[in-house]
């Protein structure tokens, strides 16, 4: 099941050696012919892998034969990553303003030394593919194809065919919902706790996703902030925690949910329930788990036992997905492969819903043939183990990869971030993503932890955390610390390319020279992530990381300053120093990173003028956070040609804003919060307009704004969506030209007490769906319903919320 990816790992490989580019870097280094035999043994044992891999099922020789192919792609993917590298440095020696200067910066081989050194690699790698293909004769492997087609997004529909009277009574404290991954408890809970009469029997309904290790504080603090809505917690002892729950949830009567418990220890939770114990009369909990003793511990009444679906309920969620209301009858053949499929799913909703999503994109009856006879149903399973299910559809999905990588696509212009958001709406879709959220400049979602078992599965062998990594095929690995788990490490970790390290203050001494160690053995990696680090430097040896895509530090408080060497990773694409509060400078020759396309940085600076970040051409994220002395950031930015969202968050002793990000034509996301000194007219209300692209804007904790600069929606009047203004406490009007923003839809105006009136023309915007107003009692009371000054020009939009922080808010929902 491990190697389920080997045809796409290979099409990847073929897909860059046959690229134009190699063609030009073949020619370049005289290397053409040895390409053509790459790709020519390639081609060889990809045309047999899709049997291959149906086959290992029942062959262990034959997983081990894919095992070593992949292995061979992968080699071949860091040979042929030299020599982009290799390009990219020559791009940089290109770019510098003295050649010589950039020379010794990036001293290396010369070119006849490269090539006599990447023949080498080339031929040792040849030889050990001409070896795994001539081992193919062995399996009698026959040749064949994937089917291709287009995959459409399937519907999204939730069903749950238990009734609510069958759960819900009166005299029911805790009640615990069992079942197996996927079979719908969180559905069911979800059923329960958005019922009409729940909403109006409770004060207060309160939903918790409960984390694995069932830590009290936490659960305390995510119970406070969804029965308060506060957030400021995060910093209090339980003491003070258990003030603000009572206060609370004090004789009030309300519904908890804990969605997904594992906790078996009895101890925590009698004391998470002793904490609930000052409810009013007719508080109830409901846990869900797949934990029969879970059950027992927590609850006080008989368990509800969530039994599989029946088959004629599971047959008709299948076809609901699989067809548009009505199809079915015009795909009788469909219907009947379909039953079968249905069959196999054993009754779990998640399987069902994941399936017929899938094949709701063909009306090949090959296809669905496919899924039913599929040999990955034979697998041996556990009780009550859906995964075959599930990785069928995995299986398939991973055909939406574009034969070149990851994030490929058949549109040479669409960018990279642009392909990864449409695989997560395409995941989401397809129900392997749960409940997205959009941030202002991110976005988060869940993921089923059946599918999270499910991603884990086909990976097994290359994905490994620090308590059971014992094989030098890993390819990912996380350490919960650094030196935990070094002794069952193998020496050779030549193949990792992901190394995620989390560390404590504890642990600082000994972690700056075990990271030092793990850089030297891993020269392939591809992503570095410290999380919560402490040591005080990064060893220099990190520039010899030539492969590194991705760099973090986040977070780091200690470390000074970076080694220049860093500046040596001409492939290095995301790097994050944000809440490194102690750096005093960046690199100086931060501009060689030319691949650059996300950047977050915190630094002691207090002018980054002459820092070279406006070389930095292929940016498309930059954030400066928590940057305490920054006081001007650099006037070439309007370089940034491609930068798409800029965040400039905390910098409190920034005063002005460059002229040129007037000229960011790109822009499509502008953050600017918590900036006490920022004046936001300074330097920029001259020139002319520029057509602009922003689309969302968030401005926050500016107290020297006294009206919003008609600069900053300069050109992108007709493409703002959403404007979110918070905290502008000297804020006393919005402009006359508010009126133009056509296309915004979301207008969010909180804690801005001096602002008085919304601009005239308001109501002309049609666009316009979503308004809230709070923390504005002067607005907010002029905005009243029907009687309020204010009221015409919102009275038409759809989604309203008002709170003049004296009377009950009001919704208007037409």
């Amino acid at each position: 099941m491990a190697e389920a990816f080997a045809a796409e790992v290979a099409a990847n490989v073929l897909a860059k050696l046959s690229s134009a580019a190699f063609q030009q870097i073949g020619c370049f280094w005289d290397v053409q012919d040895e390409f053509e035999k790459l790709r020519d043994v390639l081609m060889a044992i990809k045309a047999v892998l899709v049997d291959a891999e149906d086959q290992q099922n029942h062959n262990r020789e034959i997983t081990l034969w894919l095992q070593k192919f992949k292995d061979g792609c992968y080699r071949v993917e860091d040979l042929l990553d030299e020599f982009e590298i290799k390009a990219l440095r020559r791009q940089v020696m290109e770019r510098g303003s003295s050649r010589r200067k950039v020379s010794r910066f990036l001293s290396g081989s010369n070119s006849l030394t490269f090539r006599l050194c990447m023949g080498r690699k080339i031929k040792k790698v040849k030889d050990m593919l001409d070896e795994i293909e001539s081992n193919k004769s062995r399996f009698h492997l026959l040749e064949r194809h994937h089917r291709v087609r287009n995959i459409i997004h399937g519907q999204r529909e939730t069903y749950s065919f238990v009734k609510t009277s069958d759960v819900i009574g009166d005299d029911i404290p805790v009640l615990a919902i069992v079942g197996i991954g996927g079979i719908g408890k969180t559905a069911l809970a979800q059923l329960v706790f958005n019922d009409e009469r729940v909403k109006a029997h409770f004060w207060l309904r309160i939903w918790v996703c409960v984390t694995e290790d069932f830590d009290v504080k936490q659960l305390m603090i995510k119970i406070i902030k969804s029965a308060t809505g506060t957030t400021m917690c995060k910093d209090m002892n339980k003491e003070e925690l258990h003030k603000v729950l009572r206060d609370g949830l004090k004789a009030k009567r309300f519904l908890i949910v804990l969605d997904d418990v594992w906790n078996e220890d009895k101890r925590k939770w009698i004391e998470l329930k002793d904490l609930l114990a000052i409810g009013g009369q007719g508080c109830k909990i409901i846990c869900t788990t797949r934990s029969h003793k879970v059950a027992a511990i927590t609850s006080t009444v008989p368990q509800y036992d969530l039994e599989h679906l029946p088959y004629e309920n599971s047959l008709s969620l299948f076809l609901r997905l699989a067809f548009k209301e009505g199809e079915e009858v015009q795909h009788k053949n469909l219907v009947r492969i379909g039953e079968g499929i249905v069959r196999k799913c054993k009754g779990v909703a998640l399987a069902v819903k994941t399936l017929g999503s899938l094949l709701c994109s063909t009306r090949v009856e090959y296809d669905w043939e496919l899924v039913r006879d599929s040999e990955i149903w034979k697998l041996e399973q556990k009780e009550n183990d859906i995964l075959p299910a599930l990785k069928l559809s995995y299986d398939q999905l991973t055909l939406l990869w574009m034969a070149n990588g990851f994030l490929q696509s058949s549109n040479e212009n669409e960018e990279p971030e642009d392909i990864g958001n449409r695989y997560i709406h395409e995941l989401w879709s397809r129900s392997f993503f749960q409940q997205v959220e959009e941030g202002v400049f991110y976005s988060t979602f869940k993921m089923h932890d059946l599918v999270h078992d499910l991603a884990l599965s086909v990976v097994q062998n290359e994905v490994n955390s620090f308590n059971h990594c014992s094989t030098g095929n890993v390819r990912h690995l996380w350490l919960d610390a650094p030196g935990q788990g070094a002794s069952t490490l193998p020496n050779n970790l030549d193949r990792l390319q992901s190394l995620i390290i989390s560390s404590n203050e504890e642990q600082k001494a000994s972690s700056e020279s075990l990271i030092a160690d793990y850089i030297s053995r891993s020269k392939h990696l591809r992503v570095l992530h410290l999380v919560d680090s402490s040591f005080e430097q990064l060893p220099n040896s990190i520039g010899y990381l030539k492969h590194l895509r991705y760099l973090s530090i986040y977070g780091n408080g200690n470390i000074e300053r970076l080694p220049n060497s860093i500046c040596n990773l001409q492939s290095l694409q995301t790097l994050l120093l944000g809440g490194c509060r102690g750096i005093e400078a960046l690199p100086k020759d931060i501009r060689y990173l030319i691949s650059l396309r996300t950047l977050c940085i915190t630094t002691k600076q207090a002018n980054l003028q002459e820092s070279g970040i406006g070389c930095l051409s292929s940016l498309r994220f930059l954030r400066f956070y928590a940057c305490g002395n920054l006081k001007y950031l650099f006037e070439d930015m309007q370089r940034l040609r491609a930068l798409r969202i800029l965040v400039i968050d905390e910098c409190k002793n920034l005063v002005s804003l460059p002229p040129g990000l007037k000229y960011l034509t790109a822009l499509q996301i502008l953050v600017i919060s918590d900036c006490e000194k920022l004046d936001l007219c300074m330097g920029l209300e001259l020139g002319g307009e520029q057509a602009g692209s922003l689309q969302k804007l968030f401005i926050r904790g500016l107290p020297k704004v006294v009206s919003l600069p008609q600069w900053i929606l300069l050109g992108s009047a007709k493409t703002l969506q959403q404007l979110y203004i918070i905290g502008l406490e000297n804020l006393s009007t919005l402009p006359r030209w508010f009126r133009y923003l056509v296309s915004l839809q979301t207008l969010g105006i909180v804690d801005c007490p001096k602002l008085l009136s919304l601009p005239q023309g308001m109501q002309q915007l049609a666009a316009l769906k979503q308004v809230g107003i709070t923390g504005c009692p002067k607005l907010g009371k002029r905005c009243k319903k029907q009687t309020g000054e204010e009221w015409p020009k919102i009275a038409h939009v759809p989604q309203l919320y008002v709170s003049n922080d004296l009377e009950t808010s009001i919704t208007h929902d037409e």
